[in-house]
């Protein structure tokens, strides 16, 4: 035990738990004035349900066992978690903290998928999908990815969650926006963000908080933390630049909204890799995530015609993908936890085999999953508010509140 390690984690785990109302920030700084408080109350809602779910059933499920896909049920409500030592994992932070810090991340993930659907979508049945996304979605590939099961088995490797996280949130998100269908108005008005101040607090609080997400990866307060901290940080740097950069091509000028997503696209593009990569390898990544992520969300979206309301596929899912990939591109074989496994440009290609073998994976079951999920729930309750509802607006229709004054119009 240390406790330098233990101080450290507990650190960490409060920085990830501000993630999420940070995503809130962002989130409802992104949506309609009409909508901001129903779409912040969607991204805080996992903190209660993601939370007690996590005590429950979701720390077994995810790393107790040896199965391939699930765990088992040995440690329900945290039975045979030790609060001062640890006995299940060889850490140098006692059971219940690592119990803990991953909690955050089951909190933040839920959260991340709800910005596909922002605008349209009944509070009570997203109430009903969390909880059973997490036992069918989360938990299993946890288990899959860090609990020693599939997918770890298969030599694929994911430092803090880009598979976990962002690729099963943004594919997750993107089938729940499809099955719910568009806005009313999508394609015959321009939606704008109703708030930039917000989209930029909420921006750099994920900065702050994702350096708990990535450097608390290490379980431990030594040199991997800072190399993670550090990867972290360059690639977020990094990709807001290359996405201001693009804007100033594009549209002739960078903008606010623009250099916040880009920082948060390069966080989700280092995330599986933060602790494998070198760190001119975070500059790489960060510099080329933008660039795909808004041909994402500019292009590609177009194109296909989904609404993704604020891009939770585009830069979550697709960054993920991205970020996946670079990982087996750029894993070095000093920091490598196999050293048969390395990245493509230190010469093998078993590694980058792997991970897209993973995301593959990872892309068709949580794409399944959440369809199946999604219409067992439409048997019983609408998933989608009313054509009135959506056209007053959500806070007023879903939660009976207004977050500004109405003067002149101003909430229409």
């Amino acid at each position: 035990m240390s406790g330098a390690s233990i101080a450290f984690i507990i650190v960490c785990a409060a920085l990830v738990f501000l993630m999420t109302p940070a995503l809130a920030f962002f989130y409802g700084g992104l949506e309609r004035r009409k909508n901001v408080l129903n779409t912040m109350m969607m991204a805080i809602i996992p903190i209660a349900l993601a939370s007690l779910l996590w005590l429950a059933v979701g720390y077994t499920l995810s790393f107790s066992g040896d199965g391939s896909f699930i765990g088992n049920f040995k440690h329900v409500f945290f039975e045979g978690v030790d609060m001062a030592n640890n006995t299940l994992h060889g850490l140098e932070i006692p059971d219940g903290l690592f119990a803990g810090f991953q909690m955050m991340f089951s909190i933040i993930t839920v959260a991340i998928l709800t910005g596909s659907v922002t605008g349209r979508i009944r509070i009570l049945p997203l109430m009903i999908f969390i909880p059973l996304w997490l036992v069918l979605v989360y938990y299993p590939l946890a288990h899959m990815v860090w609990g020693g099961g599939f997918l770890d088995k298969i030599h694929s490797i994911d430092f803090a969650g880009g598979n976990v996280v962002h690729i099963s949130s943004g594919v997750s998100g993107l089938v729940l926006a499809l099955v719910l269908g568009r806005r009313r108005e999508y394609n015959q008005l321009v939606y704008r963000p109703h708030n930039v101040p917000f989209v930029l607090l909420g921006a750099g609080l994920l900065w702050f908080g994702w350096f708990g997400f990535n450097a608390g990866s290490a379980l431990a307060a030594d040199g991997l933390a800072v190399h993670a901290f550090m990867t972290t940080h360059i690639a977020a740097a990094a990709a807001m630049f290359s996405w201001m950069l693009i804007e100033m091509i594009h549209i002739g000028k960078p903008t606010v909204v623009g250099a916040s997503t880009g920082l948060v696209v390069g966080l989700v593009g280092i995330t599986p890799g933060a602790g494998f990569v070198p760190l001119w390898a975070s500059l790489v990544i960060g510099l080329l995530v933008s660039p795909v992520c808004y041909f994402a969300v500019s292009n590609i979206k177009e194109k296909l015609g989904y609404d993704d309301s604020l891009d939770a596929f585009g830069c979550h899912g697709i960054g993920g993908i991205f970020g996946g990939i670079a990982t087996g591109l750029f894993t070095s074989k000093t920091l490598a936890p196999d050293k048969d496994y390395v990245g493509l440009v230190f010469g093998d290609p078993k590694l980058l085999i792997a991970q897209v073998e993973a995301i593959v994976f990872t892309i068709i079951f949580s794409a399944i999953v959440t369809f199946a999920i999604a219409k067992v729930i439409s048997l019983f309750t609408k998933l989608r508010v009313e054509d009135k509802a959506e056209a007053i607006g959500l806070d007023d229709s879903e939660l009976d509140e207004t977050a500004y004054p109405t003067f002149m119009g101003l909430d229409s």
